[in-house]
């Protein structure tokens, strides 16, 4: 038997006693690389990216700007896919899955919250928290009621019918993070959630982010240059010449 064909059966867990390793852990990324072109320039962000998280587990990814954490995140995100790797998630080949399915897999499964909120201005607090929901075919009156309460959970019970440009931003955030809870996902992925944010309204976040995590046993990947989150994540990583590496 070839190396390949090993190697293959060891990841499937299909034959004798081999068993994929992935298995043991929530999320697994297996040697990820992503490049792009820039006038007529390679350009290597991520060169072999190798992590193994266990489910609940908090993790900050930090760094100076342009190192690829944020190309990191959408890839764990499948927001992208890599140039070659595997991501293992809760034990399943996620890119082995054709867009549809992929969609599928993010609206579910997954969680999103960016330092710019991505919020329809127009629409209220409750009515831009139910749209992930309605996406998934939830019945209105269902969404509505399970909007409501991860906004009150977040803090907001008396703003959730507000436009969002009535809301201040600290509110604002707190509403995409809302949003990003409303189908209980078991990742939540955040890029900068704190980053627009002053001082006293980031530690709230920061300590909701926290009690959420509790609360739900939801793992978390964090990208953020604030050093007071990092510092309270159960683990800090960097990435250095397009690898992972303990920060």
């Amino acid at each position: 038997m070839g190396d390949i064909e090993v190697e293959q059966q060891y990841r499937s867990g299909e034959e004798g006693n081999f068993q994929n390793p992935a298995l043991d852990f929530f999320l697994s990324c297996d040697h990820l690389r992503k490049s792009y072109q820039n006038n007529g320039s390679r350009i290597d962000v991520l060169r072999d990216i190798n992590i193994d998280i266990l489910k609940g587990e908090t993790i900050a990814v930090t760094g100076a700007s342009g190192i690829g954490k944020s190309t990191f995140l959408h890839i764990v995100g499948t927001l992208d896919r890599p140039d070659s790797g595997t991501i293992y998630f809760q034990g399943r080949d996620v890119f082995k899955q054709n867009d549809v399915q992929l969609a599928r897999l993010r609206n579910t499964t997954i969680g999103f919250v960016f330092q710019f909120h991505h919020l329809l201005q127009e629409f209220s607090a409750i009515e831009n928290v139910s749209i992930p929901a309605l996406i998934n075919r939830m019945d209105k009156q269902k969404a509505y009621d399970h909007s409501e309460k991860i906004l009150v959970r977040v803090g907001l019970k008396d703003r959730m019918k507000h436009r969002v440009t009535e809301l201040s931003g600290g509110e604002q955030q707190r509403v995409a993070l809302a949003r990003a809870l409303v189908l209980n996902p078991s990742l939540l992925l955040a890029d900068e959630p704190t980053g627009n944010l002053d001082k006293k309204n980031s530690e709230q976040i920061h300590e909701l982010l926290l009690e959420l995590n509790r609360e739900l046993s939801m793992t978390m990947i964090i990208v953020t240059h604030n050093a007071d989150l990092a510092g309270i994540l159960s683990r800090r990583i960097t990435i250095l010449d397009g690898q992972l590496v303990d920060a």
